[in-house]
């Protein structure tokens, strides 16, 4: 293994969209929410272990979550994890992890990749940041991965290339979740990607970045270039972290460099971002029902997934396209084409049941 090459996990978000089973002390990304026998983080720290030493894989995470990373992470070190102090989108945490990876080794080649993606055909996955690898290592390049997408979604990001001969593309636009018109006119010029957010690049490529396009964030960061891997870095974390800008890497960098490439790919993806996206990657029944955890009896019922405690019995019967989930004192029942409304109805439950329950 090529001890240049790092990953950092970003593994902060709460998936509020999950609810009730993703909650704000338990996000997804510590579940097992297709039933593998491994939790999502698991099989990310995982599949990136096979080609990158497990000491350079770096988890970044709210404090909060410290306990759950070394329970599920036995392998991980407190060297390896990141904490937030405050919740500043992906930017600062990206930036923060340039850093620590610059000071330990200045040649560092690193990929950022969410903590709760799905992906199917691992040795393809691998094969892709192995190029990416290789590219930023003789480039000056920001490289994101493009899906090859298979239906108009408005859900994902997408990115516009410039056709070449190459394998990575020159990108000419990021587009932000844009409505179905316009995402089936993208989907009909063949020449746009879903956005996966996942990213390689050098770490001097993407300090040099940060440099150039959010010179604050820059400045701040750097005042602990002398304390990244010692004793003093928690401190300075925990004093400075909380005064960088709430922004994404997409808009605060991507959108901005010049210098920034896509590598199409091909394998089977899924952000698991919704119970629908996870309804696709489940097994059905000949109705086209997905169950998980409980035996349940279908009568004139299609195309519903449905969640149960383990060993629970459950009669459903009548009910079409609906999202049925329970957590032990909670229950969900939800169109799916109402899905998206999950995150506010979770403001409606903190407020009526107390934050316990989200």
């Amino acid at each position: 293994m090529d001890k240049n090459y790092y990953a950092v996990i970003m593994a902060g978000g709460v998936g509020s969209r999950f609810w009730p089973m993703s909650t704000a002390q338990f996000p997804k990304q510590f579940h097992d929410m297709l039933g593998t026998g491994s939790t999502l983080i698991q099989k990310t720290v995982g599949r990136f272990e096979q080609i990158i030493p497990t000491e350079n894989i770096l988890i970044a995470t709210n404090k909060k979550y410290e306990n759950l990373v070394f329970g599920q992470l036995p392998k991980i070190s407190s060297k390896q994890l990141l904490l937030e102090p405050a919740m500043r989108n992906t930017a600062p945490c990206i930036l923060y992890s340039a850093f620590k990876i610059y000071n330990e080794n200045p040649d560092g080649i690193m990929v950022v990749a969410p903590s709760d993606h799905w992906i199917e055909d691992e040795q393809e996955f691998l094969k892709n940041i192995k190029t990416a690898f290789n590219f930023c290592t003789e480039n000056d390049a920001l490289v994101t991965l493009g899906i090859q997408p298979t239906n108009p979604n408005t859900g994902y990001g997408y990115i516009q290339f410039e056709n070449s001969e190459n394998e990575l593309k020159k990108v000419k636009k990021f587009t932000e979740k844009p409505n179905l018109e316009i995402a089936e006119q993208f989907l009909k010029s063949g020449d746009y990607l879903w956005n996966a957010g996942i990213f390689v690049w050098s770490v001097k490529s993407i300090l040099n970045a940060f440099k150039t396009h959010l010179p604050e964030m820059y400045t701040l960061f750097s005042k602990g270039e002398n304390n990244y891997n010692t004793a003093l870095e928690t401190q300075f974390i925990e004093s400075n972290y909380a005064f960088s800008e709430n922004i994404s890497i997409d808009f605060g960098i991507m959108e901005k460099a010049n210098n920034v490439f896509v590598l199409p790919v091909n394998f089977d993806w899924n952000d698991l971002g919704t119970w629908s996206s996870l309804y696709h990657e489940l097994k059905k029944d000949s109705d086209q029902n997905a169950t998980l955890g409980g035996n349940v009896i279908y009568i004139d019922s299609a195309n519903n997934i449905v969640q149960t405690q383990s060993k629970k019995r459950v009669v459903i019967q009548g009910l079409n396209d609906y999202i049925v989930i329970e957590k032990e004192d909670v229950i969900l029942i939800c169109p799916k084409n109402k899905e998206q409304e999950i995150k506010q109805i979770t403001s409606a439950v903190k407020t009526e049941f107390g934050e316990n329950f989200v």
